[in-house]
């Protein structure tokens, strides 16, 4: 009976680690992981490890924060060094959110036109679909269908096996680091990381955990779901890349966008690979379509002091739904419109996020060594040294990305 009831527990808590991590793999990753694969075949597949060592670093001291706290990480931020930073922060992740938001929907569109629907049917179905599961649903229906939706990622597993890699080199290539001095190399490396640790990451994941409740007694259920989470999200990166490795960069075929590599997949991994690949690809999008959004309505109404929450009705939290609305309902339709600006804004996205996430992690780890908010809860000295030094090396990277996002080098990377 204690099994039975420990069991209902587990499942009970299990939860924002998966989908926080999983969303992780959108539109813009999946994109990010083909054309590492379809341009560097197996050499990237090294960078994964320490990035998921990152991620785990990370994600769980936020989770830390949202059990014993009960409180957003917005909220915290606000609460102790001041409206007008957290104001600002704010704003810029509103901006940047939004360029993902309208990444992820222009990946729904991609993958529905590689079946032959039309975008201007199927952008909008999918905005009211997903605007009516988290206005009307409640958290737990709406955190069940994520769930569901994330196990779908196993498509890419099934892609990479139906490819038939060669699993000599790609064990060698995952355990023995390869680097080459190349601008396409490093901004790829950096991408890669930089695609799996985000702002928005931080927010949802602190946010969905202090919504469902979770207790500190509770705590080792909540780390062991943002550990499988973590894992799993990477696993699936790493399959993305195999696949890509094997089939298209021995055939040199270069890609710039992950409907390009579901396509090209079906002459050599097969027709069945290629939609497997597609199906997930619109399952990542439309996955990222609901979360992005909804982690931008959360941070900006803790931020302000405003009720937040998916379990709240349009009366009982305005600003909360109608945040939420506007970024799908303008999102969807700028990916409708014919010569919309869509590359300039998803690069602007990644150049506002990835000079914010310093800033959010600096943040999270003096919120998280902080006594009295924390407790007995801190970071032990161990996980301080690994936090911070984790926190250095994206700064390094995330600067570098910046300067070579503005270098000449990157247009012709895009093109």
């Amino acid at each position: 009976m204690n099994r039975w009831r420990n069991f209902l527990i587990i499942l009970s808590i299990i939860g924002p680690g998966i989908i926080t991590a999983s969303i992780d793999n959108d539109a813009g990753g999946i994109t990010t992981y083909s054309v590492a694969g379809a341009r560097y075949g197996y050499t990237l597949l090294w960078t994964l490890i320490p990035t998921t060592i990152a991620l785990i670093v990370i994600q769980e001291m936020v989770a830390r924060m949202g059990v014993v706290t009960g409180k957003g990480l917005s909220d915290l931020i606000r609460e102790n060094y001041g409206v007008k930073i957290t104001f600002f922060m704010m704003v810029i992740l509103l901006v940047a959110n939004f360029g993902t938001t309208i990444a992820e929907f222009a990946g729904w569109a991609a993958s529905m036109e590689i079946f032959g629907f039309s975008k201007y049917v199927m952008v909008p179905f999918g905005a009211f679909l997903i605007w009516l599961l988290v206005t009307k649903g409640s958290y737990r229906i709406v955190e069940a269908a994520l769930l569901i939706a994330c196990m779908i990622y196993i498509g890419y597993v099934i892609s990479a096996f139906m490819a038939a890699p060669r699993w000599g080199e790609v064990i060698k290539s995952t355990f023995i680091p390869t680097v080459k001095f190349e601008s396409d190399f490093i901004i790829l490396t950096i991408a890669i990381i930089g695609t799996t640790i985000t702002p928005w990451m931080q927010f949802y994941l602190q946010s969905s955990i202090a919504e469902k409740g979770i207790k500190k007694e509770n705590y080792k259920v909540s780390k062991l779901d943002v550990y499988i989470g973590c894992i799993m999200t990477d696993v699936i990166a790493f399959f993305i890349i195999v696949t890509c490795a094997t089939t298209l960069f021995p055939h040199g075929i270069k890609i710039n966008e992950a409907k390009e590599a579901a396509m090209a997949l079906a002459p050599f991994a097969g027709t069945y690979a290629s939609l497997l690949f597609a199906v997930s690809l619109a399952n990542a999008s439309i996955l990222g379509a609901i979360v992005v959004p909804l982690a931008t309505a959360y941070y900006i109404c803790e931020a302000m002091g405003w009720e937040a929450g998916v379990n709240k009705s349009f009366k009982e939290a305005p600003q909360f739904m109608w945040i939420y609305t506007a970024l799908i309902a303008i999102s969807a339709l700028l990916v409708l419109i014919p010569g919309a600006p869509l590359i300039l804004i998803m690069i602007l996205s990644s150049l506002l996020n990835g000079i914010l996430l310093p800033f959010v992690l600096v943040f999270a780890l003096l919120l998280i060594n902080n006594k009295k908010i924390m407790g007995d809860f801190v970071n032990s000295k161990g996980q301080n040294y690994v936090s911070w030094a984790t926190v250095v090396v994206l700064i390094v990277l995330t600067a570098t990305l910046l300067v070579m996002m503005i270098a000449p080098d990157v247009n012709k990377f895009i093109s």
